[in-house]
């Protein structure tokens, strides 16, 4: 990668911060050898981790603070520590220093001080975080997965137009395939809002790429490109998705730890796991975005590592060397969206909330 660009990194966030930051860095620098790379957090410790990472020291400018945002921080009570580290890296994109922000700090802080510093891009009613995740096709893109808790039928076109955009830049597809995930795959299925969202996507340019409403089983077998929800639905599906893996994980010790045939057994299959285990390994997946910002935000999981974090900084990366939030102000002007206010509470006025289609 020949560009010459700089991203704003706070290396004071997550768990095992900011050892895995400096080294995730350094394995970024390798592979991106035109980054640059801005540094906020302890002025002292991250001499000595460079030191010992030379190829990310080269990359590195620091910027010294003794303050970060715990993980464990209500978002109302991050947004007043303007020294942060957090909040000094987010700085920098709003000033136009750093192209983009990674961090795997606190979640809440960093959708709160995102939507107040970097703002939303014009025409955006609300940011949407999305992630990567495996299926029986390949990888695929899913958002929102926890930013919106309700959303209209505004949101979700915009939401469309953002995975698509997000899925051409990242996953590197020319035309994907779109689904609004739903409680059936009829057209009469679901609420107002999300039969709403489907005819505007339906009538406009992306109806080429729009497939209908998908179901929960259709995430994992792949069935489209992109699946488009609610906050609410998205982050009850990711955490289902990730207990899922887990649960695979520790059935598969059991099995083969049950038996002398079954450790047998197990050195025969181990070609087989490994690939399942570097096809399934969460690392490959880390670095949500949060779509629609007037800058790049990626957040890396908390409990990640160097290999994880590297990862986030790659999908920054590809961000912004492939022009997004350009590509989304394309996007966003060949579509007419629908206007606010068909959302969850919209329905009959009876204390029932909104009429839903009867699920199979």
């Amino acid at each position: 990668m020949s560009e010459h660009f700089t991203l704003a990194v706070d290396a004071m966030g997550g768990d095992g911060a900011p050892d895995i930051v400096v080294a995730g860095l350094a394995i970024a620098a390798e592979r991106h050898p035109g980054a640059r790379f801005l540094l906020f957090g302890d002025e002292t410790r991250l001499a000595a981790l460079l030191r010992r990472h030379r190829r990310a020291a080269a990359h590195c400018a620091v910027r010294h603070t003794p303050e970060a945002i715990p993980g464990d921080m209500k978002a109302a009570a991050a947004v007043r520590l303007r020294g942060a580290s957090m909040r000094l890296a987010i700085d920098a994109v709003a000033g136009g220093e750093a192209a983009g922000v990674v961090t795997a700090g606190n979640t809440g802080a960093l959708l709160a001080l995102a939507k107040i510093v970097v703002k939303t891009l014009p025409g955006i009613d609300r940011p949407a975080i999305a992630a990567i995740g495996p299926s029986e096709r390949g990888d695929l893109v899913m958002l929102d997965l926890g930013a919106n808790v309700a959303c209209d039928a505004r949101n979700l076109v915009e939401f469309a137009v953002m995975g698509d955009v997000f899925a051409r830049v990242v996953l590197g597809l020319p035309l994907p395939t779109i689904g609004l995930l739903n409680v059936g795959s009829e057209e009469m299925k679901g609420d107002e809002r999300v039969r709403q969202a489907a005819d505007v996507l339906r009538d406009s340019y992306l109806g080429p790429q729009f497939h209908g409403f998908v179901e929960g089983h259709d995430i994992a077998a792949g069935t489209t490109d992109v699946i488009v929800t609610d906050g609410f639905t998205g982050n009850v599906a990711l955490k289902t998705f990730e207990g899922t893996g887990r649960l695979m994980r520790t059935l598969l010790r059991q099995v083969f730890s049950s038996s002398l045939s079954a450790r047998i057994a197990y050195l025969l299959a181990r070609p087989g796991l490994d690939r399942l285990r570097e096809w399934m390994d969460p690392r490959r997946y880390n670095g949500a975005v949060m779509l629609g910002l007037n800058g790049v935000v990626v957040k890396s999981h908390g409990g990640t590592d160097a290999a994880g974090f590297a990862h986030a900084v790659d999908v920054a990366m590809d961000m912004v060397t492939h022009r997004f939030n350009d590509r989304m102000r394309e996007g966003l002007a060949r579509i007419v969206l629908p206007q606010p206010g068909v959302g969850p509470t919209d329905g009959p006025r009876n204390g029932h909330g909104p009429r839903l289609a009867a699920a199979n």
